[in-house]
Parts: C-alpha cells; structure tokens; sequence
C-alpha cells in the first residue's frame, strides 16, 4: 500500500482528502505544518506529499527546498496543492522539484486522488 503524506493546515480539507484517500486504497496520514511533516517523513517515507505552501511556522516553499535538497527525502513525489496559483508561483514549485502544482480551486478531491493514481502506479 503506498503512504501519502498530507501536509495542509486546514481541518475541513484534511478530513476531506484522508477519506478519499483511505478510499483509494493509500495509507494516509497528516501533518500540519512543517516540524510535523518532518516528523512524519522520519517516521515513515511517504512516496507522494500533497503539500500546502501557505502554513504556520514554516511554509511550503521552505518544507520543499529542505526536501528536495536533503539526499535521503529528494525522490518523495510532491505535488503543490495551494490556493496560491499565478504563474510565477507555479515555476516557481516546478523548479524547487515539485512534479505538480494544483490549484485547490481548479480541483476537485476526487480529480486530485486521480493525479496521484496516475503518479504512483
């Protein structure tokens, strides 16, 4: 079973996105902000990060720079899942090494459990 890692600060979509993943067959599991994701990561590797970039204390930008420049995390799969979604920010986590940005807005639930299925199998 592969494990995602939901990194989002926001109860309503957490409990929205474990369910649906739970559906889907992944084990999901949740951190909220930046200390928690890395907490998670050493607890267990996930093979894809749904990552929010506006978060307490740390933000996403930062969560994926440390990722994707530490040799032991920078295979994860992330994908952006923001309400954040002009062009600039979208290179902008294309090239820190995410592999895709959604824009909340632009998806629903069901449509991002779709963009993982079609990453991790």
């Amino acid at each position: 079973m592969k494990n995602v890692l939901l990194v989002e600060d926001d109860p309503f979509l957490i409990e929205i996105y474990t369910t649906k993943l739970k559906e889907s067959g992944y084990n999901a599991d949740v951190a909220i902000d930046g200390e928690e994701c890395f907490k998670k990561i050493g607890e267990s590797m996930p093979d894809l990060m749904l990552l929010d970039i506006v978060l307490p204390d740390v933000d996403g930008w930062e969560i994926l720079r440390k990722i994707k420049g530490d040799d032991k995390l920078k295979n994860i799969k992330i994908f952006i899942l923001s309400n954040l979604g002009q062009k600039e920010e979208v290179e902008k986590g294309i090239k820190l090494g995410a592999i895709k940005f959604l824009i909340k807005s632009h998806y629903t639930p069901s449509e991002v459990i779709e963009e993982i299925k079609k990453t991790l199998e």
